[in-house]
């Protein structure tokens, strides 16, 4: 039986859907199916205390590997809802250290390992956000348990990494081919069996159970460890996951440049959209699909009924005169009606997804990504034409905005497919896994993976995932596996 992820929406957040994708029992099923498929049921870890202390930990030794600090850090140094975190031991090192022929750059893969004294048999792989270049303290904190709890206070070891780089080098370190396939997948593909043994060193065993989890790209990355290293995972939590990034980052650029057409003024595109004619959006919205799910409570729960209930060219107030905030524009409205339907070319082939109309765009999440990140220096146009396209282009950095209004789908869009001598490897190859549908690894010895997806995300489209999910169900019903 076919299913469809749950989604609800929050009228003053960004919304988020949920699905517990159970790899080892998807859709309906029978105990002798899963019995002929041979899927283990996964035991319960069991932990251990540290052996030795950890100073010891400073001479451990493995390919590549340069262990920088080794030190206790007591009960109390790290806290989580005013509760001390337990003592655990803190190293800090790199692998992979190199200097780039192309740039001249020293690159390595910074890393910093928590491993509690008292542990629970459990390893989580921290997935970090945005183009990285931070090495995020380890606490495991991957987009769910909220301010009350983490995955180190829990007595997981846990480990964050800069992916790569360091904050110096972002965004140019995409003139590098190999920081780019790192930051890309080889972050998390060296250090997973390193991290492994590193714990095994610590407690003489290796983990019994392995996760890995994120939001952002950070869900991305998890998305990576289901499909790459799904054998070495048990578990995967992808929290509003980045799954087809250089996509939607090229489509935030289309977004720019729909905005820029009614923006009273150009270097400022909120003047696009004012929060008075969000509102105004936003209760459109309401009207039409608050009710479907038969509780009027300021969220659109039923996504579906939804997408046929609302038309933005039908049911929200057009204004006859001026602007004044409790109205939009015939123009606004068709340009919100592009950038909701996504990234065309001239030929009217779709380059992304679409995205449902949410009120969450009331956000100021969704507000960041739609007027700030789609122009700015630090998001969507650097990452586009520096860190996805080949070749990369490092002027993009001197005037971001007019890379993003000048940005052409039909000739420029195809850059993020393309290689050469230098980049043998496209962005739609190192940001992605080499087959997004195939989680037989992970399924086979047992594992499970939840994927966590705003309805009203600024920049990562739940369509998008929708899409996939239901593509991954399809494969392995038809596979009889579920």
């Amino acid at each position: 039986m076919k299913q469809r992820l749950q989604q609800k929406s929050s009228l003053q957040n960004i919304a988020f859907l949920s699905v517990c994708l159970s790899l080892a029992a998807c859709g309906d099923h029978d105990d002798t199916q899963q019995t002929s498929q041979n899927i283990p049921q996964l035991s319960p870890a069991i932990g251990k205390m540290l052996k030795g202390s950890c100073s010891d930990l400073q001479g451990y030794q493995y390919n590549h590997t340069t262990i920088s600090n080794a030190t206790l850090q007591p009960a109390g140094t790290l806290t989580v809802a005013g509760k001390n975190i337990r003592a655990h031991c803190l190293i800090q090192g790199y692998m992979y250290q190199r200097t780039s022929p192309i740039d001249g750059q020293i690159y390595q893969i910074g890393f910093e390992m928590r491993l509690p004294i008292d542990w629970n048999g459990r390893f989580l792989y921290q997935g970090n956000g945005g183009t990285d270049g931070n090495i995020v303290t380890a606490t495991g904190q991957v987009g769910s348990g909220g301010p009350l709890s983490n995955a180190l206070n829990d007595g997981f070891a846990v480990i964050s990494s800069d992916a790569g780089l360091n904050a110096a080098q972002n965004p140019l370190f995409g003139l590098d081919p190999q920081a780019r396939m790192d930051y890309g997948y080889g972050a998390i593909t060296k250090l997973t069996p390193m991290a492994k043994d590193l714990i095994r060193a610590a407690y003489s065993k290796y983990p019994d159970r392995s996760y890995a989890g994120g939001t952002s790209n950070g869900g991305r990355h998890a998305m990576i460890a289901a499909t790459r290293l799904g054998e070495q995972y048990d578990g995967i939590l992808a929290s509003t996951p980045g799954s087809h990034l250089p996509k939607a980052a090229a489509a935030q650029l289309y977004t720019a440049q729909q905005l820029r057409r009614v923006a009273t003024d150009e270097n400022d595109l909120s003047t696009a959209l004012s929060f008075d004619e969000r509102k105004v959006l936003a209760k459109a919205i309401l009207d039409r699909c608050d009710h479907l799910d038969g509780i009027t409570d300021g969220l659109v729960q039923d996504v579906e009924a939804c997408r046929t209930a609302f038309n933005i060219h039908q049911h929200v107030p057009v204004c006859t005169n001026q602007r004044d905030g409790s109205c939009l524009s015939a123009e606004q409205i068709d340009v919100l009606a592009n950038i909701y339907r996504g990234p065309i070319n001239t030929k009217g082939q779709a380059l992304y997804a679409t995205q449902p109309f949410d009120p969450g765009l009331l956000g100021k999440n969704w507000a960041s990504w739609k007027f700030e990140s789609s122009v700015g220096t630090a998001r969507d146009p650097v990452a586009v034409g520096i860190v996805f396209q080949v070749p990369p282009d490092a002027s993009i950095m001197q005037n971001s905005r007019q890379f993003a209004f000048n940005y052409n789908f039909d000739t420029d869009y195809p850059k993020l497919a393309a290689v050469d001598q230098t980049y043998q490897e496209s962005a739609l190859s190192f940001m992605l896994p080499p087959d997004e549908l195939n989680l037989d690894k992970l399924r086979l010895h047992g594992g499970k993976m939840i994927v966590v997806q705003g309805t009203a995300d600024g920049v990562f489209s739940v369509d998008d995932t929708q899409h996939w999910y239901d593509q991954l169900i399809s494969k392995y019903q038809n596979l009889g596996w579920g």
